[in-house]
């Protein structure tokens, strides 16, 4: 391993910095506490977010059931993608709440518009956020949800750190990665996280680990509260 990665993990200043070296074949060639960043999906790809076998795959269905939602929450949908988690949710949250879908590519969003005028929901509201803030107002949300989609976070330590500013004090921040723990998850090595990772990288906020509910296949289900 070369010194670039070894010293991946450098804090700075009572934060985490980032070094750089050459990218492996998923990465992009940044590194953070000690891991690659993954290569971003593109809009391209929002087919397989609807793909027919995802909930055998990853048990959405009850994922969603093990959020905790109720009638009018706020819920913030980061990485939202085209809106495959967010229309569900948004049906518990009800008329009184709202799932805030948020997106950095505005084909994402485009899809999720027209997902939402042809169903007739009125409560997910599309956001274009940046690769460093989810730009959600703060002190806003009752949950964020973040579905195999951190790992790719360009900044990771400035999207979370937008993301805790969001979050009403008490709300919960919901990370749910690919067991990086678990040789027979079938996903690519640097789109999988370790619950020790994803608690290392978690530690620098003022966030406190609830728990890693375990029965989704393929996923681990990490639960944070905000102090």
């Amino acid at each position: 391993m070369s010194l670039t990665i070894l010293l991946a993990g450098l804090v700075l200043q009572g934060r985490p910095g980032y070094t750089t070296a050459p990218a492996s074949f998923d990465g992009i060639g940044k590194f953070y506490c000690g891991r690659e960043i993954a290569q971003v999906m593109g809009h391209q790809a929002a087919g397989w977010l609807d793909r027919p076998e995802r909930e055998k795959e990853e048990a959405v269905s009850v994922m969603i059931r093990n959020l905790g939602l109720k009638p009018g929450m706020v819920v913030a949908d980061i990485g939202a993608g085209s809106g495959t988690i967010s229309f569900p949710m948004a049906r518990l949250v009800g008329p009184k709440g709202k799932v805030l879908a948020v997106e950095i590519q505005q084909e994402m969003l485009d899809i999720i518009a027209q997902k939402a005028a042809k169903q007739g929901t009125k409560n997910v509201k599309g956001i274009l956020g940046t690769i460093k803030d989810p730009k959600i107002a703060p002190a806003s949300a009752d949950l964020m949800l973040l579905v195999d989609v951190y790992h790719e976070f360009d900044y990771p330590y400035e999207m979370v750190t937008n993301m805790v500013k969001g979050l009403k004090r008490g709300g919960k921040l919901v990370l749910v990665e690919y067991r990086g723990e678990d040789e027979n998850v079938p996903i690519k090595e640097l789109h999988k996280m370790t619950e020790a990772q994803v608690r290392k990288e978690m530690a620098f906020f003022p966030l406190k680990f609830v728990e890693n509910k375990t029965m989704l296949p393929w996923q681990h289900l990490l639960v944070f509260e905000k102090r």
